[in-house]
């Protein structure tokens, strides 16, 4: 038997923020990551706060991939505030630090049976976090990522409002859109993929389909923005259902050793590991039969407007269509554009990286299963 569960309540719309003013905690703590300080976002969750006469304390000591002793700082944070409520506000990284303060804090004996209540509210429209059981965790000693995965860490709420994602700039808009369409891509070829998340990957599909490039070129466009939001969040539950695949898999190994950012890894890698999962390339010729996953491709493709002559050139259109929405928003294709490190440097790196992304737990549920020297050749032809 099978099951599907949304669990987490989920704001949206007009003045969505004023949520906060109806939470029934006595004391909150706003997780929140430099720039939105910086940048006057806070304002828009303390003024909230603030009217409501809510008790609140500020950690903003987040950043990029949150390391293991940041997590520990955020521990100490939590514990000293007494706090029976948290407000994440931030990118993936800032909701993804308070899922794993909580997760620690709340498996700690003084606090059996206490729940934290947490509000994951977005800043990007990318990450999908605020709907998701997972956490990714660095541990940059080592270079590597670690995927927290459980029901535990799931938000017990979202709050989506575009006043929060009006200022995200041109170039993060278009990485967290292709993380967008990597999550919905990824969990509709799922292993563990099913008709009730493939119906939320299709429809995050078709939204980044025809507002994604309107998002990146008019970050005035607030109705473009707004369903880049929903998007993304459609996608993140349809992730959280099915799971994720290779591409995640490598793309968490470039973000460990090369710090490339997670949606820019996913977007270089989302052309070559539709091929890999495929098996289609300008070179192949037409089959009696294909694997499940070629049927999925081929439908995402024509939800994008790209019905095509037979199998081989929908699938290839999918991969254009990819290359292209990249081109138009100034993304590399290849590592070797971004000067982050010579030719050596990355080549030695592989046989690592491919090593961990097939212990990766997203890559478990990947269509097609890879062997280390597959994953090789595919970090290769992304030099």
């Amino acid at each position: 038997m099978k099951n599907f569960d949304i669990k987490t309540r989920i704001n949206f719309g007009e003045s969505a923020l004023d949520r906060l003013e109806e939470l029934d905690k006595q004391k909150i703590l706003v997780i929140a990551d430099p720039f939105v300080i910086k940048s006057g976002l806070i304002e828009h969750i303390t003024l909230r706060l603030d009217r409501s006469g809510k008790d609140y304390d500020i950690f903003s000591d987040v950043v990029p991939d949150p390391p293991i002793e940041k997590i520990s700082i955020g521990v100490s944070a939590l514990i000293k505030s007494g706090a029976d409520a948290m407000v994440a506000v931030g990118g993936g990284s800032a909701i993804d630090s308070a899922k794993a303060m909580r997760e620690v804090v709340e498996k700690m004996p003084e606090y059996s049976g206490k729940h934290i209540c947490l509000i994951a509210i977005p800043t990007t429209s990318g990450t999908g976090s605020e709907v998701t059981a997972f956490s990714v965790i660095s541990d940059p000693d080592h270079d590597k990522k670690y995927p927290l995965v459980d029901d535990s860490i799931l938000p017990d709420e979202a709050i989506l409002d575009v006043e929060l994602v009006k200022t995200v700039p041109p170039g993060i808009t278009a990485d967290t859109g292709m993380d967008v369409l990597t999550h919905a891509i990824e969990a509709y070829v799922s292993t563990e993929n099913d008709e009730f998340s493939a119906a939320l990957a299709e429809k995050a599909v078709e939204i980044v389909g025809s507002f994604l490039l309107r998002s990146y070129l008019d970050n005035n466009d607030t109705h473009a923005r707004r369903k880049m939001m929903n998007a993304s969040c459609l996608a993140g539950i349809a992730f959280n259902h099915a799971s994720l695949g290779l591409n995640h898999g490598m793309a968490h190994q470039l973000g460990a050793k090369f710090h490339i950012p997670h949606g820019r890894a996913n977007a270089m890698l989302l052309p070559l590991v539709i091929q890999y999962n495929s098996d289609i390339n300008k070179h192949s010729k037409s089959k009696a039969e294909y694997p499940n996953q070629v049927r999925k491709y081929a439908t995402l493709a024509r939800i994008l407007g790209l019905q095509n002559f037979n199998t081989i050139t929908t699938v290839r259109a999918l991969v254009n269509w990819i290359e292209f929405m990249m081109k138009e928003m100034d993304m590399p294709l290849c590592v070797s554009t971004m000067n982050i490190c010579s030719r050596e440097e990355y080549f030695a790196a592989i046989p690592e990286m491919a090593e961990a992304a097939l212990e990766d737990s997203c890559t478990a549920t990947n269509p097609r299963t890879p062997s280390k020297e597959d994953i090789m050749k595919i970090y290769i032809d992304l030099w």
